[in-house]
Formats: structure tokens, C-alpha cells, sequence
């Protein structure tokens, strides 16, 4: 099976190359930002005092929206852009305006592939070697994405745009959350995978 996923990497790299638009040339070498430095001052009294509130990130004006979809076993050849049945006017107008991407690798397995394009690592260096629901604990197959490993969704929470998940999340370590001894970044108050809606 060459891929399953459609348009993934469309999409991706259509936000990625919104995002770099949108935060050159500001772009920062080390995220989170560091804390910025107190610019106000502290005198004898109130009154000889400036306060200095830090200012929260908030993304350039004019900076695109960025989404991000991905849709679980389904091939090119199902959508209409390719020659399948599904109509997809709003592929189809991007595809015709010569922007086709085919070339992306998938994992063949939806937790994998998913953690995958959500960090633009290798499915194995960020423990996602299979589903999560055969999670082992071993290197590369415990579920738990590490820090070191920030998703687009993290990168750009810090450039100030707003983010969040909808539907189906099979990223979330099973074994961490029955055991309840270590939770996944991914976990929000127990719920099920499959009806998770995340904000990372």
C-alpha cells in the first residue's frame, strides 16, 4: 500500500509554508521563548514604581490560518483531484492550479503516520513505532512523544496563533493512562482517544 492518507502532505506542506511566511524574520532559534526581562522599575514606593506586565505572544497581523486535516485509510485514488468517486471541489481547484503533492511516506498505520506529521519526525524517534494500543516499553514503541520532539501545533501556540484537535487522537499513551503512573502531553481528563479534543 503506497499511502493511505489523502492530501496529507498537502496540506502540510501548505502550512508549513504558511507558517514560514507568516514568522520570517522573526524567527526564533529557541522555543518557548524565554522569559523577557523586567522593564519596569522598582523604587522606594508606589509611587517612585513603574510596573511592566509581560505582553503576551500574539501572531503578526495578517499571518494565514493554518489547517491542518488528515483523513484516516483513504488513498488518492478516492478523492475526485486523482479520478476517484469522492468530490473534493476545494482539491480540486488547488490541484488544478499545479499544486499536487503525491510523494508522502506513510507509516501504513494511523497512530504512527499521525505522530509523524504532527511533529515531521520519523514515527520510531518519537515512540510511536506502532499503534498506541500496542505500545511497549521499549525505545521507540512507548507512545509518549517526548518534549525534545514539539508538534506544529506547539510551534505555533508560541508565534501566538490559537490551536486545537478535533476528532479522532489515537496518540495517547492507553497504558499510561490505565496505569495512571505517567500521562501522555496528549491526555485531557481521561477521555477516550477516539473522542478526544486536544489543544497542544
Amino acid at each position: 500500500m503506497k499511502t493511505k492518507h489523502q492530501f496529507v502532505s498537502l496540506i502540510l506542506l501548505a502550512a508549513l509554508g504558511a507558517l514560514s511566511f507568516a514568522l520570517s524574520p522573526a524567527a526564533q532559534e529557541i522555543l518557548p521563548r524565554p522569559e523577557p526581562p523586567f522593564q519596569g522599575k522598582v523604587g522606594w514606593t508606589v509611587k517612585d514604581s513603574k510596573a511592566d506586565f509581560p505582553k503576551g505572544v500574539e501572531a503578526p497581523t495578517g499571518t494565514p490560518n493554518v489547517l491542518q486535516i488528515l483523513t484516516d485509510d483513504v488513498g488518492f485514488g478516492a478523492s475526485s483531484p486523482f479520478g476517484g468517486p469522492i468530490q473534493t471541489p476545494n482539491f480540486e481547484r488547488i490541484a488544478n492550479a499545479r499544486l499536487r503533492y503525491n510523494a508522502f511516506h506513510t507509516t501504513a498505520l494511523c497512530s504512527p503516520t499521525r505522530a509523524a506529521l504532527i511533529t515531521g519526525r520519523n514515527h520510531q524517534s518519537v515512540a510511536s513505532g506502532s499503534i498506541t494500543e500496542f505500545a511497549t516499553g521499549y525505545a521507540g514503541y512507548n507512545s509518549l512523544v517526548p518534549k525534545s520532539a514539539g508538534t506544529v501545533g506547539q510551534v505555533l501556540r508560541y508565534y501566538g496563533y490559537n490551536t486545537s484537535w478535533f476528532g479522532k487522537m489515537q496518540n495517547v499513551a492507553g497504558w499510561a493512562r490505565l496505569r495512571k503512573e505517567r500521562f501522555s502531553p496528549f491526555l485531557i481528563r481521561g477521555k477516550s482517544s477516539s473522542t478526544l479534543k486536544r489543544r497542544f
